[in-house]
């Protein structure tokens, strides 16, 4: 078992040095760009990989909670809005405790397992290709300096930024800016419905 273990885990470790060694020469040629806009453009793939990945994977278990845990929770909400109140408070209590508390955390939970899948591994892979390919000795031996980007503090000391920050950095710059347009999408789309229901553009205060 233990030689079998070694085995694999030797295939494995060859397999990684190809994949590193295939991404190294794709990325050759952007390399005239500098270290910081190529790491920048690993990131918007990443996230493009991501949001696509997550759209399209997707496990019949999980699909099969989302539709119960939606099922219950409208029948939560219907029992709510019941007249008689305590009545609806009661039959929520019971559709809580009986089917909605245990849909809802299976459906949480496999939903996290996919998101480990889809989102957060490709990151960290990303990022850990990242962190070993432009540590400093590589960064002087393909740029000829030991960091991404280095600037003054106000206190005049040099600030050093190196690549996993940076890729940090462009992660989060990147996700906001989704964040922004998928909100001026959305915000326009609701603009257009409400101007195709009433024959007339909508007024903005």
């Amino acid at each position: 078992m233990d030689e079998f273990l070694d085995i694999l885990w030797a295939k494995i470790v060859v397999g990684i040095h190809h994949i590193v060694a295939f991404m190294d020469y794709i990325l050759s040629p952007l390399n005239a760009l500098g270290p910081g806009p190529v790491i920048l453009i690993l990131v918007l793939i990443t996230v493009c990989f991501t949001k696509v990945f997550s759209r399209v994977y997707t496990t019949k278990r999980y699909r099969k909670l989302q539709k119960e845990f939606t099922h219950w929770f409208k029948l939560r909400q219907e029992a709510l809005a019941c007249e008689d109140r305590e009545k609806g408070r009661l039959l929520a209590k019971n559709i809580d405790q009986a089917q909605l508390n245990r849909v809802y955390y299976d459906y949480f939970f496999e939903g996290l397992l996919k998101n480990i899948l889809t989102t957060y591994l490709p990151i960290l892979l990303m990022a850990a290709y990242v962190n070993e390919t432009y540590r400093p000795e590589n960064l002087i031996k393909n740029f000829g300096r030991a960091y991404i980007f280095k600037f003054s503090s106000l206190t005049g000391e040099p600030v050093i930024i190196g690549g996993l920050f940076w890729f940090v950095v462009s992660l989060l710059m990147t996700y906001l800016f989704w964040y922004v347009i998928e909100k001026i999408v959305v915000r326009r789309k609701k603009s257009g419905q409400a101007e195709d229901a009433s024959g007339q553009p909508s007024r903005h205060a």
